[in-house]
């Protein structure tokens, strides 16, 4: 606990005891009390007290009432620590709201007279003995002037006590040559003059301008130089669209050709590319930043949906460090908020708790809200419940600095600061911009309908340069000649670009990851008339069966886990693979040859159902064993981690991740399949539309638990439906695997092709142990993944109806037409949806001369499943009839008995068909 977190006017006691402890032995106190008592020189020394006469124990209330005094102004010095950003200025257009107690001095049982009056406590602020009213000087220079810092709530001393004395050393303020303060100039003279020139050229075109918080660009480029200073050599930018563009061109170095390009809104050089508006798109520059440190540079693409971009950024530096950095000191993740967005989007919540957890550590976060104090047309106040719209970062207990966006040095001060604590500690820190919007949500919009008196205040204030240019004038640091005369230069300039740029025909969007993806091409429809072999060597396979069930006897594991490791050996030696086992061996083997594999999701160590147990636990210590990691000293890297319980948030570092590791199986696990809609945002703004958006591209495997098995409506369906409505163009694959080989097949062959494309698995629950659910290790050491599974059973020439299905219900129609002893009717699979593998299809018709019937059979209910995109999709088209549940607002019934009566006459209605019957 804080020293004077406690000290009130009537704790006087408390301190009396520690001045006990004090006498006992100096060096039992913390360092400040220590300081503070030796200070003053307590009781024996300077004051006569009758205790001493008696000689018993000196107290440190047997004083004089100047004692007392000193108390207080300790009391107020922790006040201005605790409560100092409450009274700051920090609102560039408008007064703070006004918060009571006050730090007035009455407050604190101290008056105007006691101003002149010295105090041995500003030692405890690094002064020496002073007057209260050179303490209190010192004090809102540190705590009230243009920053604001809120800090005492952190937990570890040690934090506190840094920052601490980082603030009150140098009244937390910079002192920058002539030549930092003309650097600063020239960044806000860039930001500012690029503003101002798109606003004249593209009148009424949307661009989200910056103006009002240009001082983000100075922090930028501090932050950013002082970084690589420090050692980082990556930095991994996400930002909604406000200020995007001028990021990019002062920040990043995009050309301003190819930005007012972009403004023209040209056709694509693909015209099959979709494209997305310019202050979405994403880019990668490598840099040189001032004092000759190399350093690149990643923004990440984004969608509109705000703060969306989060988890994503921060899986691109976790992939970053994973695969070559090999350490997070070599990257900073930079997170640019609005305002009303960090405190009203959840997802800000899930990342910021998944910073410290080891599966997602970054190295810490600087997050940096650019806050126009208004959210579109909602005012603050209407926005959020707590005071500050960053009061999130307290969850965790990060620091956070509120700094006016019009004091520029200010600002990089604070950034420096942030930075500085950011790589001290690998925690999150959090810079709170204020600033202000100058025009609406974007520039056409009319502001003064719903924030008159805001806007009427706006309007008559000078920009960030004006403020500061008048300053270092006033200084005698620039002249107003010189300031004018690089304006004009850079205008010019701009408009020589903006020249060039009309003479661009055709728009480029490329991967803003384009180097990593290197050797990784496009896929096309040629690629999915078959799968490529994807078999592995048979020895080496049972070998490494043999060394992943190996539990070592000098460990005493748990029973249970013993017997089933024991178990999956047998497997091997019966030459019958259960799901497990085929599962554990598709990462094996890819492993084995080089591959990293990454495994994340609620439970996916054990597996929600019981069936992974990819970690083994030793039964007294809790000590993990993974046999995966055990493969071979030449192995790649195996990582599984069970998730915090998010979707949104994991998803989506998931899918970061995978954007910039394409020779990674990157997976994530749902726990049940109908949980995947809590990241219906990923989902649908990056995983399916990434690629047709901004060019990028990903491999990231999803496994969703998907049937219906009487676990009622949220336990069934994990949403086909939703995926198929989203697939086109090639977007992603969706699977529905139901052989142990087939699943290890499709594994597999998501990096053995030339291109990777998102995998979706609606991954079984009661297959799982389903007896007939087994693969030989011949199946898994030849051939490759299977889009349909014919039937093997049926005369062909006898078959007059071709039922096709998916998933687990064929066993069970396999079953009753087997128990039926029916003829006539041939059940085939398909294991892939989409690409929906038509060619073979057609090839596969062709074997059955007979068909009078062809039925989609399907356990969801009629508007919800594959139904209507067999129907739609395919070229028999209308030739399909479907079997299935009714259509129904809800996936499923929550009554077991009346699941089983459904299923009952799904598999009646399917056998109806029949006309033979032997």
């Amino acid at each position: 606990m804080d020293k004077f977190s406690y000290l009130g006017n009537a704790d006087i006691s408390a301190v009396d005891e520690l001045y006990q402890q004090y006498l006992k032995d100096p060096n039992s106190v913390e360092e400040g009390w220590l300081k503070f008592f030796e200070g003053f020189e307590f009781a024996v020394k300077n004051y006569d007290t009758e205790a001493t006469k008696t000689s018993t124990k000196p107290s440190v209330f047997e004083s004089s009432s100047d004692l007392d005094k000193e108390f207080k102004v300790l009391n107020l010095i922790n006040g201005y620590r605790t409560r100092g950003h409450l009274f700051t200025k920090t609102n560039p257009v408008r007064d703070r709201r006004k918060y009571s107690p006050t730090l007035a001095l009455e407050n604190f049982g101290l008056s105007e007279a006691d101003l002149n009056t010295t105090f041995k406590a500003a030692s405890e602020i690094g002064l020496k003995e002073c007057s209260l009213q050179e303490i209190v000087a010192h004090l809102e220079m540190t705590y009230c002037h243009s920053v604001g810092v809120e800090y005492r709530y952190m937990r570890k001393p040690d934090k506190v006590k840094w920052l601490q004395e980082k603030l009150e050393s140098n009244k937390n303020q910079s002192s920058f040559s002539n030549e930092e303060k003309k650097h600063m100039l020239h960044k806000l003279s860039q930001a500012v003059v690029f503003e101002q020139f798109l606003h004249k050229k593209f009148v009424g075109q949307k661009r989200f301008s910056l103006e009002g918080g240009e001082s983000l660009i100075p922090a930028l480029d501090a932050l950013i130089e002082t970084g690589a200073d420090m050692g980082i050599e990556e930095f991994v930018v996400g930002m909604a669209h406000r200020g995007r563009l001028n990021v990019l061109a002062n920040i990043f170095n995009k050309t301003y050709e190819s930005i007012f390009s972009e403004f023209e809104g040209k056709e694509y050089e693909d015209n099959l590319f979709d494209g997305d508006v310019k202050y979405h798109l994403g880019y990668s520059c490598d840099i040189k930043t001032d004092n000759g440190n190399k350093v690149k540079l990643t923004l990440s693409p984004n969608p509109s949906h705000l703060e969306a971009v989060d988890p994503i950024v921060e899986g691109i530096a976790k992939s970053k460090v994973d695969e070559y950095l090999g350490s997070v000191d070599k990257i900073a993740p930079i997170l640019i908020h609005g305002d009303a967005s960090i405190a009203g989007q959840g997802i800000v919540y899930e990342v910021i708790q998944m910073a410290q957890l080891d599966a997602y550590h970054t190295g810490g976060t600087i997050h940096i809200v650019i806050n126009n104090q208004i959210g579109f047309t909602t005012n603050y106040l209407d926005g959020r419940s707590s005071t500050y719209c960053t009061d999130v970062a307290k969850v965790t207990l990060c620091p956070v600095f509120h700094v006016n966006g019009d004091d520029v040095e200010a600002v990089v001060h604070t950034i420096k600061l942030a930075l500085e604590y950011r790589n001290k500690y690998k925690k999150d820190v959090f810079v709170d911009l204020l600033c202000y919007r100058k025009y609406g949500h974007n520039e056409g919009d009319e502001p003064r309908f719903t924030q008159p008196i805001l806007y009427k205040a706006i309007s008559k204030h000078q920009n960030p340069r004006e403020i500061y240019l008048a300053n270092l004038i006033n200084q005698g640091v620039i002249s107003k000649e010189e300031a004018n005369e690089y304006k004009t230069t850079f205008n010019d300039m701009l408009q020589d670009r903006l020249t060039d740029s009309k003479q661009i025909d055709k728009a480029v969007i490329s991967n803003f990851l384009e180097k990593t993806w290197e050797g990784i091409r496009a896929s096309n429809e040629n690629d999915f008339h078959s799968s490529p072999e994807t078999g592995f060597d048979k020895k080496r396979l049972i070998e490494i069966s043999r060394t992943i069930t190996h539990l070592s006897e000098e460990k005493p594991y748990f029973k249970k886990s013993r017997k089933l490791m024991d178990d999956r050996r047998a497997m091997v030696d019966n030459d019958a693979l259960d799901w497990g086992m085929g599962e554990l061996l598709a990462y094996a083997t890819l492993l084995d040859e080089g591959h990293p594999v990454r495994m994340t999701g609620q439970d996916v160590e054990r597996g929600t159902f019981s069936h992974r147990h990819a970690v083994i636990k030793v039964e007294e210590s809790e000590e993990e064993y993974i046999p995966l990691k055990h493969i071979s000293d030449k192995q790649a890297k195996f990582s599984i981690y069970n998730s915090l319980l998010s979707e949104y948030g994991v998803l989506g570092f998931e899918y970061g991740y995978s954007m910039a590791s394409p020779n990674v199986l990157p997976i994530w696990e749902a726990q049940f399949g109908d949980f995947n809609n809590g990241a219906q945002i990923i989902i649908d703004q990056f995983l399916s539309s990434a690629e047709d958006k901004w060019n990028s591209k990903s491999g990231l495997v999803m496994l969703l638990p998907h049937g219906y098995e009487g676990q009622g409506a949220e336990h069934s369906s994990a949403r086909l439906e939703r995926f198929l409505s989203l697939s086109a163009d090639l977007n992603m694959q969706i699977v529905n695997p139901t052989t142990p080989a087939n699943f290890f097949h499709v594994l597999r062959r998501q990096l053995k092709r030339e291109f990777r494309t998102p995998l979706i698995v609606f991954s079984p629950k009661s297959l799982l142990r389903h007896p007939e659910v087994i693969s030989s290790i011949d199946e898994l050491s030849k051939g490759s993944f299977q889009e349909i599974l014919d039937d093997k059973t049926v005369k062909k020439e006898h078959a007059k109806t071709l039922v096709a299905c998916s998933g687990k219900l064929y066993y069970e129609l396999n079953s009753a037409i087997k128990t039926a002893e029916i003829e006539d009717i041939a059940l085939i699979r398909f294991e892939q949806l989409y690409p929906f593998p038509q060619k073979q299809f057609n090839e596969l018709l062709k074997t059955y001369p007979n068909i009078e019937n062809l039925v989609w059979a399907q356990e969801e209910p009629e508007n919800m499943g594959a139904w209507w995109f067999i129907k739609s999709s395919t070229e028999q088209g209308n030739d399909w009839k479907v079997v299935s549940r009714h259509s129904s607002a809800s996936p499923a019934s929550g009554s077991s008995k009346v699941f089983a009566k459904r299923q009952k006459s799904i598999i009646d209605s399917v056998l109806s068909f029949s006309m033979v019957v032997s």
